[in-house]
């Protein structure tokens, strides 16, 4: 999987058998819809472990805020869908 290296991207490491991850799912949709600037995606830890490496992913789920290839933000765990905003709010400025 690659990552694009322009834009804004909310990068969203995850994997079928984490609560938390599934919990946060449909935020994550939601957010998508109502922000059509940003490029969101979905990795799987299990089937990208290269790419979680080379973030440095400890914990799910972890959410990496990106502009044009350079992490601005990231967080890590279930966070409330205005938290997630204000990363992705970030991104534009």
């Amino acid at each position: 999987m690659k990552v694009p290296s322009k834009g804004n991207v909310v990068l969203k490491f995850g994997a079928d058998w984490c609560g938390p991850c599934r919990q946060i799912k449909p935020i994550l949709k939601e957010l998508e819809e109502e922000n059509k600037d940003a490029e969101f995606l979905d990795v799987d830890v299990d089937e990208h472990k290269e790419l979680a490496g080379k973030y440095g992913v400890r914990g799910i789920p972890a959410i990496f805020f990106i502009r044009d290839g350079e992490v601005q933000s990231d967080l890590v765990g279930a966070k409330p869908k205005e938290e997630i905003q204000e990363h992705i709010n970030l991104l534009s400025e």
